[in-house]
């Protein structure tokens, strides 16, 4: 009686690029949730409370709350506000830029993460590919009959490496997609965020002044 089959010490060769890539995917994966989870600010209570710090005429306090706040965000707000004594699209100009360069780092490995899942289907089939072949060459020497018994390891091992291919293809598709609504959530916030403040000191702030007086 054969030993049953083994994943993936039967699997072959393969399955070991197969399970490398999958790791690597694993760590970039958590590595950029948690990133960009703590990238993820709300923008209402941040911008609210750089709001009453303007409204006080604490324009440090202001900035001091950009820097002590992390994320990409406050970065944003901190360049518009230090622009803050020129006009409106001189602040737009600085926070358009600041946004620039923060996006370059919200979207590091997505592309690794897309394209692992691209390649693993590929390294499936040519591990599938070097199963069947193994498995004719056999066969056309007449050292394996064409036998379950004979037949079994290199099929379950072509298809053990077709099927763990498709399922690290499936979870990089779908980490990627749920990275990268991340990615556009922190845009979004960065956009409603250094709107906010340039509205609120070249129009409300004004008009709030000359209320007063």
């Amino acid at each position: 009686m054969n030993a049953p089959f083994s994943f993936p010490a039967d699997a072959g060769p393969f399955v070991w690029i197969l399970l490398a890539l999958a790791f690597l995917a694993l760590v970039f994966v958590v590595e950029r949730a948690m990133f960009l989870h703590r990238g993820l600010v709300l923008s209402s209570d941040f911008i609210e409370g750089v709001r009453n710090n303007l409204r006080a005429g604490r324009p440090l306090e202001a900035l001091a709350a950009c820097e002590e706040s992390p994320g990409p965000v406050p970065r944003v707000v901190k360049a518009a506000l230090l622009r803050s004594e020129g006009t409106e699209a001189a602040m737009r100009a600085a926070a358009t830029e600041a946004a620039l360069l923060e996006l370059p780092v919200l979207e590091r490995r997505l592309g690794t993460i897309s394209a692992i899942g691209r390649v693993a289907p590929l390294i499936g089939l040519a591990a599938a590919i070097f199963s069947g072949f193994h498995l004719a060459s056999a066969l056309h020497d007449g050292s394996v009959y064409a036998s379950a018994q004979g037949l079994f390891p290199d099929i379950l091992a072509a298809l053990a490496n077709a099927g763990f291919s498709l399922v690290i293809a499936a979870g990089c598709s779908l980490a990627h997609h749920f990275l990268v609504g991340r990615v556009r959530s922190i845009v979004t916030e960065m956009e409603i965020a250094a709107h906010s403040v340039i509205t609120f000191v070249q129009h409300e702030l004004p008009e709030e002044k000359s209320r007063k007086a």
